[in-house]
C-alpha cells in the first residue's frame, strides 16, 4: 500500500465512525476521554496548534492510545466531520 491509500483508508475509517456517534469531536472532550481511558485512536488535523497537539500526544502516550496525523487542516476535517466550524482533534472510542 502506497501512503496514499493508507491516509485514504484512514480518513474513510474517520467518517464512518462519526457516522456511527463513535467519535468525540473537541480538544477538552477528546482531553478528558482520554484521562478517563475512553478513548482507542486520536486523529489531529495537520495545523493542529501546538499546546493542543503536545498536550494530545502527553494524555495518549499515558492512555495507550494511538495518534494519528491527517494531511486534512483543520477546516478540512470540519468539513469531514459535518460541522460548520473548524476541528483540529477527533477522538475515537
Amino acid at each position: 500500500m502506497t501512503k496514499a491509500e493508507i491516509k485514504e483508508e484512514e480518513t474513510k475509517e474517520l467518517k464512518n465512525r462519526i457516522q456511527s456517534g463513535q467519535a468525540i469531536i473537541g480538544s477538552s472532550r477528546v482531553v478528558k476521554a482520554l484521562q478517563a481511558g475512553k478513548i482507542k485512536t486520536v486523529f489531529m488535523a495537520k495545523n493542529c496548534p501546538i499546546k493542543i497537539r503536545d498536550d494530545l500526544l502527553h494524555y495518549a502516550q499515558l492512555a495507550g492510545a494511538e495518534v494519528v496525523n491527517l494531511e486534512q487542516n483543520n477546516e478540512e476535517l470540519g468539513i469531514i466531520c459535518k460541522k460548520n466550524f473548524f476541528v483540529a482533534v477527533v477522538g475515537i472510542n
